[in-house]
């Protein structure tokens, strides 16, 4: 009896993008949520405005909330990277006065709110959301702020992850909102919150 032969993979077209048809397709994405908002952003529309066909999109991406969340990733990790050392009060302010800016600001900004508001409804946006963008994000601001209390740059008035809620719910409140950030209402935090070390 012969052995049997393997056979030869099926290739994966999904793992082999075009790199230039997948920035299109983010970019794509991005502008038509600016645009229209999230209920009227279809994969029809990200196709169309991309130049790309709709089996391409549903290829790589099994929804439009995976192509903004793969926007998100890489757009705030250009835009609004966590500070690496050394980790300090000036650069926490800084980090959470470009925090205010990217909600207020930026596309992708405006990709994050969306998402928050479309994980109150469903819970796989949720899970996805955090899996992918606001778990990774925590853990990086969660050193960031270890760090500048190991060097006596700060001392919180909370732990960790409560003094985080309640440094980003403000700005992030009032963008949902609609609502502009004060640039006194990031120092007020800073300064109730984290209690920077003075002279």
């Amino acid at each position: 009896m012969p052995a049997p032969t393997s056979r030869p993979r099926r290739p994966h077209s999904g793992s082999r993008r075009d790199e230039a048809a997948r920035l299109a397709v983010l970019h794509a994405a991005d502008d038509l949520l600016v645009e229209h908002g999230f209920g009227a952003l279809t994969i029809e529309a990200i196709a169309r405005r991309a130049g790309v066909a709709k089996q391409t999109i549903y290829r790589w991406w099994p929804s439009k909330v995976e192509i903004l969340l793969d926007t998100l990733v890489e757009d705030s990790e250009k835009r609004l990277p966590v500070p690496a050392e050394p980790a300090t009060a000036a650069g926490l302010r800084g980090y959470l006065r470009g925090y205010a800016r990217f909600l207020t600001r930026d596309p992708a900004g405006r990709v994050l709110l969306a998402l928050l508001a479309e994980a109150q409804h469903h819970p796989e946006t949720a899970e996805r959301l955090h899996e992918r963008h606001l778990g990774p994000r925590r853990a990086r601001e969660r050193d960031l702020l270890a760090r500048a209390v190991a060097a006596g740059e700060v001392s919180p008035a909370l732990g960790p992850d409560v003094v985080l809620d309640a440094l980003v719910g403000p700005l992030v409140y009032r963008a949902l909102t609609g609502a502009g950030i004060p640039r006194g209402l990031v120092d007020a935090l800073v300064e109730d919150l984290l209690r920077p070390r003075t002279g």
